[in-house]
């Protein structure tokens, strides 16, 4: 576990400090901006993962704004989670964002403790009134992994998906039978394969399982985790990205990702601790695609190489969920090959 204080610009802060001075002398300390509150991120596994990733690029975009204070801890085990929780409300830091899917019933302990301190916690549970400063979310980035699953499915030429997950959770299974609900309108009789590697960050044991797919027939693979996308490329295969866009390192390779947006969540906490009205409450709304929280990434090296079919069903489904008048089912029960 390494503790690390983010980024900051001097030249902005020098720049920013003069300004304040001068608005001060002309106009009184009213004048004076707001303090920017002490933020926190506690997370399992390094920032470059996929899904903690995008938290710590929300928070180190809105500390850019001057909005928070934002120091973080990676790579916390989950034996050593709550400790590490305590000694940033010990610290003064008003908000702490982390994920709690291996220590949840610690990490609400601690928030029962710091009732003056808001905790927002990636959580495969729900809110809970008798504890009002412990919120949750999760990625319910279904929509553009339908969307991606449409893709998919217009591409593969053998009818064989291969699935590479972490665990069975409801965050992984959402997202993955979405991938599944959208390749099947391209291809209702398309197959998949179905594994779970038992690790949110096991780049080689991903990659071998891929490996496996590719050996039985699967000429396409869904990337929920590191390792899948290099087996891919190895094997001459294609693949479909999750949470993050990794076109640019797998320009041949990577088709289409369902991206995951955090600031839309990231920046409604902030504001509700600013404003004193933070409560217990599920954030996941704000991972929706009419939110603003997940986007289909852009085609890049494969613009012009998708069927107009799956194109045309892509722009009409995605137009349809911005306005309400198509739903993509939750589904959070674990998937399972066919």
């Amino acid at each position: 576990m390494k503790i690390l204080q983010g980024s900051i610009n001097r030249r902005r802060f020098l720049a920013t400090t003069a300004t304040t001075a001068l608005l001060a002398t002309a106009f009184g300390s009213a004048v004076l901006a707001a303090e920017p509150i002490k933020v926190a991120g506690v997370y399992t596994v390094p920032v470059e993962q996929q899904w903690v990733s995008r938290i710590h690029k929300a928070a180190m975009t809105a500390q850019e704004r001057g909005d928070i204070a934002y120091v973080y801890s990676e790579n916390v085990s989950n034996t050593d989670y709550a400790r590490v929780l305590r000694e940033y409300a010990e610290a003064g830091n008003k908000l702490i964002v982390g994920e709690v899917f291996g220590a949840e019933a610690e990490a609400r302990e601690v928030a029962a403790e710091y009732p003056e301190v808001a905790f927002l916690m990636g959580s495969s549970f729900k809110e809970d009134a008798a504890l009002p400063n412990f919120a949750v979310f999760d990625n319910y980035i279904q929509d553009a992994s339908y969307l991606s699953g449409i893709i998919a499915g217009s591409m593969s030429k053998t009818g064989n998906i291969g699935m590479v997950g972490g665990f069975p959770i409801p965050e992984v299974n959402r997202l993955m039978n979405a991938f599944m609900a959208g390749a099947k309108e391209m291809n209702p009789d398309i197959k998949f394969q179905v594994s779970f590697i038992g690790s949110w960050f096991d780049p080689p044991k991903a990659k071998e399982t891929a490996f496996a797919m590719v050996e039985n027939g699967a000429d396409m693979l869904y990337a929920e985790r590191f390792g899948v996308s290099d087996a891919a490329k190895e094997k001459g295969v294609l693949a479909i990205g999750n949470v993050i866009d990794t076109q640019s390192e797998y320009p041949e390779t990577v088709v289409a990702s369902a991206i995951w947006n955090f600031e839309p969540t990231l920046d409604k906490a902030i504001a509700e601790v600013k404003a004193g009205t933070f409560k217990a409450a599920d954030y996941g709304v704000y991972s929706f695609m009419n939110e603003g929280g997940n986007v289909l990434a852009p085609l890049g090296t494969f613009d012009g190489k998708i069927p107009a079919e799956a194109m045309d069903l892509v722009k009409k489904r995605e137009a349809e969920i911005m306005s309400g008048d198509y739903t993509v089912e939750i589904n959070d029960a674990e998937p399972a090959s066919s």
